[in-house]
């Protein structure tokens, strides 16, 4: 852009991330236009809430009249050239989504849920209309993974990610490590600093980090994927016990993001607690902070760290992409946002993917039971590398104790049919509790 454009923006929402954008721009709008050449001025023209009275009682430095409750009135509104959809959910932001682009108006969203879930159906109508979505905010805060993907790795055949890619859950796990608090305490303290929501459901099922991880893995294998064949376990079942086995050999337990491209091109895609050695660099990744590992061709190995989540480090990547925005509707050479290359591809089965396993299981304390569940495990050609029962001191009389086995490398399909097996045994009291084992 050589010379500089006013552009107004369509604020649909104004929560925590959308006023750490109002923000944003408030504090940098003229180093955003230096920076730029002078070819971006960006101002917020139009903001959707849900209750005009309860922003106009807590918000006295927004102009009141840029205020709205009507979506359609937003994206209709002449003085707004972009987009941003920052309310969440998948139905009223897919319908504003729709419109902005129908309306060819570039779109800048922070929802993963969102794309992960109908994003075949937009970047179609993206596509349709050349008219960009551009979702840096999506995924991993405020590193910027998704544009370094776009177009730092364009020349790169990319081999894996492996994330922590959801901060609550590394808290939560974080606070069961060095506090030896239980999963319900780790989460009570953060819901309590603001960190987990009072429905934090998708964070500690994995759901949320699955969303993320679905975008990175679409944006570079180039297909649309269906969220329902991705294997998704969050980290409710985790306890002190595990955390706990997992320091004795030498090993930390985090909710992991593995997306793995096969020599056949298929994609290994999936979300689980894991064990991993306490010398890997995502082992140091603490807190809320997020990290994504990325492997290709020609770049080798790269490691992207910074705040995953909070109201600044995701208003920049909006902020960003907003630039990049602008600079579209600048030009006449078509967009860069999300370009699909292949119609299709294949997930690979969560069966057929390969790891070494911890497994807890709930049994009787009585004679005989490591070999019971040997057997079983033997007969599936499934190899044990060691076992343990940790007594518990409270309570050294216990009917039922924990039985840990660790398990050498097989596919993950025959570990289920094994499982299947062992929980008909009656020394089982209830279903075996897996985490994978990753090693790199």
């Amino acid at each position: 852009m050589t010379s500089c454009s006013s552009l107004g923006i369509g604020l649909a929402g104004f929560g925590t991330v959308g006023s750490g954008v109002w923000n944003t721009l408030q504090r940098n709008s003229d180093l955003i236009t230096r920076r730029t050449g002078g070819g971006v001025s960006l101002y917020i023209a139009k903001i959707l809430v849900r209750d005009l009275a309860k922003v106009r009682s807590t918000t006295s430095e927004v102009d009141s009249e840029i205020f709205t409750t009507d979506w359609k009135s937003l994206v209709a509104d002449p003085s707004v050239e972009i987009v941003v959809e920052l309310i969440g959910g998948t139905s009223d932001a897919f319908e504003i989504v729709v419109a902005a682009l129908r309306a060819r108006k570039p779109v800048v969203t922070g929802n993963k849920a969102l794309l992960a879930e109908r994003g075949v159906e937009l970047f179609a109508i993206s596509k349709e209309m050349d008219t960009p979505i551009h979702f840096e905010a999506a995924v991993a805060g405020g590193i910027p993974i998704i544009r370094t993907v776009q177009d730092s790795f364009i020349g790169n055949q990319i081999h894996s990610f492996t994330g922590i890619i959801n901060g609550t859950s590394n808290f939560i796990l974080g606070r069961m490590t060095d506090g030896g608090l239980t999963f319900e305490v780790a989460l009570a303290e953060a819901q309590a600093l603001g960190y987990a929501e009072a429905d934090p459901a998708l964070d500690v099922n994995g759901w949320d980090a699955a969303h993320k991880a679905i975008l990175l893995a679409t944006l570079a294998y180039g297909f649309p994927i269906d969220p329902a064949a991705v294997h998704v376990s969050g980290i409710e079942q985790v306890r002190p016990a595990d955390i706990s086995f997992a320091k004795k050999l030498g090993y930390v337990v985090k909710l992991l993001a593995v997306i793995r491209e096969h020599e056949d091109r298929s994609v290994e895609l999936r979300v689980q607690p894991s064990f991993i050695a306490k010398s890997n660099i995502l082992a140091s990744v603490h807190g809320v902070f997020n990290a994504v590992a990325v492997h290709s061709d020609t770049a080798g190995e790269s490691l992207f760290y910074g705040r995953g989540a909070g109201q600044d480090p995701t208003a920049s990547s909006v902020v960003a992409d907003l630039v990049e925005a602008a600079r579209f509707l600048g030009s006449a050479s078509g967009h860069r946002g999300f370009l699909p290359y292949r119609d299709s591809g294949r997930i690979l089965p969560v069966g057929e993917t390969t790891t070494a396993y911890y497994v807890r299981f709930d049994v009787i304390d009585r004679p005989g039971v490591i070999a019971e569940i040997a057997k079983v495990l033997a007969d599936h050609r499934i190899g044990i590398s060691g076992t343990h029962s940790p007594v518990d001191p409270a309570n050294p009389d216990a009917e039922f104790v924990d039985m840990v086995f660790m398990l050498h490398s097989c596919p993950f399909g025959e570990l289920q049919i094994a499982l299947t097996v062992i929980e008909t045994l009656d020394c089982i009291n209830s279903a075996p509790v897996v985490f994978r084992i990753e090693n790199y």
